[in-house]
């Protein structure tokens, strides 16, 4: 039996298939496209050629992420926050507090054994995300992928006051005229983040283990900078991105599973991925 988890999320969409045990058959990312549908028809293609699957094998299709109700042929939808526990449960039991910190947003999630408890989100303002620092990077003519292993080489981290995108602007461009190395003033911008991010999070009180996801969770300066913030080790998933995928694929399995026990009958759209292609193209109402 195989299962999928589709995440369309703001800047980017993924997808995971998994077995009936849980394991990973294949996992793909990419950016997301102005036009959901065609999209999630392409990358469901796309990973069934990976998975060497074709889709009447599928079991079950959860959507998730801010196109979830963009998929045609998903079974179900589910928010990203309680697909985000499954997933990360998935691959840290123990977890009690996940910290995503995303393209447009920062959210915060207390897990009890896989069960989503509570939760806290920022506002839709860019600061303490990765668009955030995307802009930064763009100030600054500097790769954003090259900002992490830049700031472990920091020798006197600037204290940026401003966490407000437009003004952070301003106040790093005056500090690098200043002759602030550029090292210093990248780990004051990760130190900032993550001290808001943090300050956000412990509204719901913050408990080991804690797990990191999403794209900031491959930075390695933000993850030290929240490591220091919260007083914990952090811990990464080895695919940041695609935990909420994973949940989604693992809570489609639990649903599946769910009525085979009962012995009641698995509610499922009857569509198929060509039906679904006809639906997305426009040209079936």
């Amino acid at each position: 039996m195989f299962f999928v988890g589709l995440d369309i999320g703001s800047s980017m969409t993924k997808v995971v298939i998994i077995n009936e045990h849980d394991e990973v058959i294949v996992r793909i990312l990419g950016p997301t496209g102005a036009e959901h549908r065609r999209l999630a028809n392409k990358v469901m293609q796309d990973a069934l050629q990976l998975a060497d699957l074709t889709f009447d094998k599928i079991s079950y299709v959860m959507a998730t992420g801010y196109g979830r109700l963009n998929v045609p042929f998903a079974d179900r939808q589910m928010s990203e926050i309680t697909c985000q526990a499954a997933g990360v449960h998935t691959i840290f039991p123990g977890v009690k507090t996940a910290i995503d910190i995303g393209g447009q947003d920062a959210k915060g999630l207390k897990i009890d054994r896989g069960r989503l408890v509570d939760f806290v989100m920022n506002d839709k303002c860019a600061a303490g995300t990765g668009r955030f620092l995307e802009v930064l990077a763009e100030t600054l003519g500097i790769r954003v992928e090259d900002f992490g292993n830049l700031s472990l080489q920091a020798k006197d981290k600037v204290v940026v006051n401003n966490i407000c995108t437009v003004f952070a602007r301003d106040e790093i461009t005056a500090r690098i005229s200043e002759g602030k190395p550029i090292a210093d003033v990248i780990a004051g911008v990760h130190d900032a983040i993550a001290g808001r991010v943090v300050n956000m999070v412990k509204r719901i009180k913050i408990e080991p283990e804690i797990v990191f996801t999403a794209g900031l969770a491959t930075n390695i300066g933000v993850v030290k900078a929240m490591e220091q913030h919260t007083g914990f080790k952090v811990s990464i998933p080895p695919n940041p991105f695609t935990t909420v995928a994973l949940g989604a694929a693992v809570l489609g399995k639990q649903i599946v599973f769910k009525s085979l026990e009962k012995g009641e009958p698995i509610k499922r759209k009857e569509r198929s991925l060509e039906e679904a292609r006809f639906f997305s193209s426009g040209e079936a109402k």
